[in-house]
């Protein structure tokens, strides 16, 4: 078993070779619109996973998927004469979902922005549910309040109640 590592570096280098190798050695018209994007080598060097997206319509990705199955001798041919290792992998080509779940994800964040901003629109013409000043005190608004007062009422609070030292009743 190789190292992660080395696993990693080789799948980056299998990646460039595939991709030259798609702009230079393959003829077909099916591979013009192919982008090589990652590419993944299992520990043990032996297959190597080529994600690749296409531009176009269903028929463009189809027509790209018979293309590299047809031209997959041609570019593992190709990954043996670029690397050093004793084996060379089997390639594997898989269609890259990425750039669809990137349009999924912008769509929904196109809607939530669209939903935000009706929210801000109703919350700019909203008003209270009750009374500006919810914490109205039955206290006209003349009268002052000495806060003596409320200690002296206290006190005589206590003296009505019988305490024992400790506080207790």
């Amino acid at each position: 078993m190789a190292d992660p590592a080395r696993a990693a570096k080789l799948a980056q280098r299998i990646k460039v070779v595939v991709a030259e190798a798609l702009s230079r050695k393959v003829k077909d018209p099916r591979l013009e619109g192919v982008t090589v994007t990652d590419s993944r080598v299992t520990n043990d060097l032996q297959h190597a996973t080529v994600y690749y997206t296409v531009f176009g319509d269903d028929v463009a990705h189809a027509d790209a998927a018979k293309g590299l199955e047809k031209a997959k001798g041609i570019l593992r041919q190709e990954v043996g004469r670029n690397i050093t290792v004793r084996l060379t992998p089997t390639l594997e080509f898989v269609a890259d979902q990425i750039p669809v779940n990137a349009s999924n994800l912008e769509e929904l964040l196109r809607a939530a922005k669209k939903r935000d901003a009706e929210v801000a629109a109703l919350a700019a013409s909203a008003k209270h549910a009750g009374d500006a000043d919810p914490y109205k005190s039955d206290i006209p608004e003349d009268v002052e309040i000495d806060e003596d007062d409320f200690d002296e009422e206290d006190d005589d609070l206590l003296d009505d109640e019988e305490f024992d030292e400790d506080g207790s009743k």
